[in-house]
């Protein structure tokens, strides 16, 4: 009787086990919505990139392996093309969401307050004070939740949408658009199509992965952006203005998570390799047959 009682008690605590909630040892960063933009933005962004390069160097060998993945030349246009309406009208749906979002009743201070994402004078303050870590000779700036270069990467982001957009809509409707614009605008539109595209791709493919991934604190993978929160630790060392704003108004607890199961963070990881891998696969094979086609 007291083997099988303690069998019982043995299941009975392997049962308590399994309920017991998982511990909140992080921040919530991102909400659902936020995660789905930027999840969106990926694929557009890889997409775009992939079918653009290819063909752009459709002269290579390069550019038409890429191509002949998505199903020739032609198909990537129209690939091109309808990828890039998307995120046009993705971007249309995200900038509604902002409306919602600002907090009407409490303007200005909505808009330049440190939950907002509108570059702030203390902004240009924190990145000279963090150059300034960088040799030692200041201490290290306390970040509020956004700094200044995840302020960069948004607006990026947010004015490169719009030129690629307008210039890609008149490259790809040239009859239309030439009963607006002269036809050497549609020239002009080809070189800023390309020359915003290339700096976007390099941005992201190049800066953007190694800040934001490849840092110290983040490798081998930040998934913040992910699972929508950040591990509270690290998160009280990057951004202690943050963390310490939140413990003094109290909210501090209403933004705990826990973490994402191991099948989801397998899950995230693959997918952010594969997406890292895709970029620096575009990167080195633009560099590599950059002399090889025709401007």
């Amino acid at each position: 009787m007291q083997f099988f009682g303690g069998s019982e008690s043995y299941l009975q605590k392997r049962r308590n086990l399994k309920v017991q909630p998982k511990k909140k040892t992080r921040i919530k960063r991102f909400t659902v919505t936020q995660r789905i933009f930027h999840l969106l933005l990926i694929l557009f962004f890889l997409i775009l990139g992939s079918t653009g390069l290819a063909r752009l160097y459709i002269e290579t060998s390069w550019g038409k392996g890429i191509a002949s993945f998505f199903g020739g030349y032609e198909t990537s246009f129209q690939i091109h093309k309808v990828v890039g309406i998307l995120m046009i009208c993705c971007f249309l749906v995200h900038a509604v969401y902002l409306l919602f979002k600002v907090v009407w009743k409490e303007l200005p201070r909505s808009l330049l307050g440190p939950e907002s994402l509108l570059p702030h004078p203390r902004d240009i303050k924190g990145f000279f004070q963090h150059i300034a870590w960088f040799f030692h000779i200041a201490i290290s700036p306390k970040f509020d939740r956004w700094s200044y270069w995840e302020k960069f990467d948004y607006w990026a982001v947010f004015w490169g949408i719009p030129i690629l957009g307008i210039t890609g809509l008149l490259l790809a409707y040239p009859v239309a658009a030439s009963r607006i614009i002269p036809g050497w605008g549609l020239n002009v539109a080809l070189w800023i199509h390309r020359i915003e595209a290339i700096l976007a791709m390099a941005h992201v493919f190049i800066i953007h992965f190694f800040v934001t991934h490849l840092r110290r604190h983040n490798f081998p993978m930040d998934l913040t952006m992910f699972e929508g929160s950040a591990d509270l630790e690290v998160t009280r060392h990057e951004r202690p203005a943050w963390v310490t704003r939140l413990e003094e108004s109290g909210k501090l607890n209403l933004l705990l998570a826990s973490e994402a199961s191991p099948r989801l963070r397998i899950l995230y990881y693959l997918f952010g390799y594969i997406a890292m891998a895709v970029g620096i696969y575009l990167v080195i094979g633009g560099l590599a047959n950059s002399g090889s086609i025709t401007w």
